[in-house]
């Protein structure tokens, strides 16, 4: 059973993806946008330390069957959040994440790539402030992209989630 370092749990949140969703926030990101809204967890610092099956516990608490990993970025801590989410998936949770990196980046880890593999929207890339949009549903700049995860592994391309 994996630790996760992590910055926060909000269990009923309406801005990170449709619905009420139950948000784990790691602790940690190499990326260091500029205004980033989550610059306290850039740190990697230890968090709050907690096992994977902590979360599922409070998952179930909660009764919430959609998750959202943010951060800091979750790809920071991917065993850990690759084991979360594949429990999830066994409770056939909506799984959504947010990272600084790209899709394409993270396609070309392996390690990385298992967690991709588990998750349905990934809102990807970094927060750039020239291109910062309020008006944007889940993501703050518009180079960022929510993409159909398992779409896009079927087809081979990027195939964008369609709220």
């Amino acid at each position: 059973m994996h630790m996760l370092n992590l910055g926060g749990l909000v269990p009923e949140s309406v801005v990170d993806g449709p619905g009420i969703r139950f948000v784990v926030f790691a602790q940690g990101c190499p990326h260091n946008c500029p205004q980033c809204f989550n610059a306290a967890l850039q740190d990697y610092a230890p968090g709050k330390l907690v096992t994977v099956q902590e979360i599922v516990t409070m998952l179930e608490q909660y009764k919430s069957h959609s998750i959202t990993f943010s951060g800091g970025d979750p790809f920071e801590q991917v065993q850990g959040f690759t084991e979360l989410a594949k429990m999830c998936r066994t409770k056939n949770f909506s799984i959504w994440s947010y990272t600084g990196y790209t899709y394409e980046e993270l396609l070309e880890d392996k390690q990385r790539r298992l967690l991709l593999q588990e998750i349905d929207v990934l809102v990807d890339g970094r927060f750039v402030i020239a291109q910062k949009d309020i008006s944007l549903f889940y993501r703050g700049s518009s180079n960022q992209r929510l993409i159909d995860v398992q779409a896009s592994l079927s087809q081979g391309s990027v195939v964008l989630f369609d709220q």
